[in-house]
């Protein structure tokens, strides 16, 4: 008689081969156990990233048990007695509900909100890793774009389900988009009637952001994810850094299975472990403190999350200009930081790939990542960005710093005026120097190694420091040879008196400008020849350059 054991391993292998007869599985599955995954840090974003996300749909499922979206008029009566008998929506009294009454129901709440600031962290940094590392280059700029597209959502997301409790700092910033959405020119008061079902506050804003918020949006983003991290990365070879044995056709890695998984498993649940610790021990978002919502009141030192702070610092900086034009008032003091900073922002990060593409010429495959010291140009350009995202963030908080700094509010706002504009320049030029330093550093390394403090004199009577020689591996992602992230565009010189086509052109000649300026401190391969003294991995002198010195120290 057969044993159970043997019953169930005939039933699975039924089971296997029916699927790989339908869908071709044991193909796909056999790759994918075998595919090499490079063991670098910041691979790992990405990952907490997504298990964030996981974590966000099953904490979400849970609140969306007990929360109720409406906007009708109750009584409290909870638990919590400092708001007993106030008049307050019914989303603000299930909101309640869950903090106090709701068994776990506030660890869940707090663990939804750290997790979805882990995730918006991560995305970002992840997003950063991908623009300096130049991994948005051919053949992945279908996913760089998705990522874009992620990022923009996420933070729409999370600007939702922060509005959703209705207490007053939440309803504070839905009346902010309620100025923005007005902001628009002509069809502004249309679309706030539309989106408010009325006047501002309305009855349908709570419930239509609902919708959004669990159904809409996490839908598009369950299937952009598996689409970015997983689709296109296994379609894909894997990205990876210079260095000893990487090229651009081979990948230096583990296997999928069975390392790979098991360190994915284990970041899982260090995500997991993290934030539900965050959530216990740190308190985020306590509405009870905050009341119900009134339009006519508003609290002292309001702040949105920290991934909305920028918008909340572009909106405060800009000065209260307006334009009006055929009978219609235009409020640039809203439309400029509100509508037009995060439209150019997010559209120049998605069209930045064929950007750099068309000033660098440059139309190779890439497999192999950038380090940011060698192109010094996109480093700069990223850093820029950087200051002036962090600028308008810290501007969000411009009332905060004037009173813990006992400094006038005009002076703050000033100072952030300047910074978004005179920021960005100053750190393009600092970076741009650090990498073009960095990389002299990189060519002393290789060309005479380490200082060892060790003094030699030579027969002349000539002092020099004998230098250790770094081993190849250390040296592997400066001298081995990599593709060039641009090839010259210059425009030809006139030939025998006639202009070049190329030349006649406007475009032509700014585009083999900006070529000149990206190529012009792009890390080279350099020469490993001694020169010097140097001392080898085991400590003792070298032959070559230093050897009459060291005979003539014995």
């Amino acid at each position: 008689m057969p044993s159970t054991g043997a019953g169930a391993a005939r039933g699975v292998d039924a089971a296997a081969h029916a699927l790989d007869e339908r869908l071709g599985t044991t193909g796909f599955a056999r790759k994918a156990l075998r595919k090499a995954f490079p063991d670098h840090w910041s691979f790992l974003v990405g990952e907490i990233a997504m298990y964030s996300f996981v974590v966000i749909l099953l904490t979400g499922v849970y609140l969306t048990l007990f929360f109720k979206p409406s906007m009708g008029e109750v009584t409290y009566h909870g638990s919590y007695t400092q708001l007993q008998g106030v008049r307050m929506s019914e989303a603000y009294a299930s909101a309640l509900k869950i903090s106090f009454d709701v068994r776990g129901g506030l660890l869940v709440r707090q663990l939804h909100h750290w997790a979805t600031l882990v995730f918006l962290a991560s995305i970002l940094v992840h997003t950063l890793r991908h623009f300096f590392s130049g991994s948005f280059r051919k053949p992945r700029e279908l996913n760089w774009i998705i990522g874009i597209v992620m990022l923009i959502l996420a933070m729409l997301n999370g600007l939702f389900g922060y509005s959703l409790p209705d207490d007053l700092l939440s309803g504070t910033g839905i009346r902010i988009l309620e100025g923005v959405t007005a902001s628009v020119p002509v069809v502004g008061t249309y679309l706030v009637m539309f989106l408010f079902g009325g006047e501002f506050p309305g009855n349908d804003i709570i419930p239509r952001l609902y919708v959004i918020h669990v159904l809409l949006i996490p839908g598009l983003l369950a299937a952009l994810v598996p689409l970015h991290a997983i689709v296109l990365t296994w379609r894909q070879t894997h990205t990876q850094f210079p260095g000893k044995g990487s090229s651009n056709t081979t990948v230096r890695g583990y296997p999928f299975f069975p390392v790979f998984i098991g360190k994915t498993t284990s970041l899982f649940l260090w995500v997991l472990g993290v934030t539900t610790l965050m959530a216990a021990f740190i308190q985020i978002n306590p509405i009870w403190l905050f009341g119900p919502y009134d339009p006519g009141a508003i609290s002292s030192g309001s702040q949105p999350d920290w991934y909305m702070g920028w918008l909340e610092g572009a909106l405060r900086i800009m000065p209260a200009w307006e334009i009006t034009a055929w009978g219609h008032t235009v409020t640039l003091s809203v439309i400029v930081p509100a509508l037009v900073v995060p439209g150019v922002l997010f559209t120049g990060l998605a069209l930045y790939p064929f950007l750099e593409r068309w000033v660098t010429g440059d139309d190779q495959i890439h497999h192999l990542l950038d380090r940011p010291r060698d192109v010094p140009a996109r480093t700069g350009i990223g850093m820029a960005g950087v200051v002036f995202f962090g600028g308008l963030w810290a501007a969000g908080g411009n009332d905060v710093i004037a009173d813990r700094f006992d400094v006038p509010l005009f002076w703050t706002t000033w100072f952030f005026r300047g910074l978004v504009i005179l920021g960005p320049v100053l750190a393009y030029a600092v970076t741009y120097r650090i990498c073009v330093g960095l990389q002299h550093r990189d060519l002393a390394l290789v060309e005479h190694g380490l200082e060892t403090g060790v003094i030699m004199r030579s027969p002349e009577g000539r002092y020099s420091e004998v230098e250790r020689r770094l081993p190849a591996e250390r040296t592997a992602a400066i001298t081995d040879p990599r593709p060039a992230p641009a090839v010259p565009l210059d425009v030809p010189p006139e030939t025998g008196g006639v202009e070049s086509p190329r030349a006649r052109s406007r475009t032509a000649r700014v585009r083999a400008a900006l070529n000149r300026r990206f190529r012009a401190d792009l890390a080279v391969v350099p020469d490993t020849a001694p020169d010097a003294p140097a001392l080898d991995e085991g400590g003792a002198l070298e032959e070559g350059a230093g050897s009459e010195a060291a005979r003539a120290s014995r």
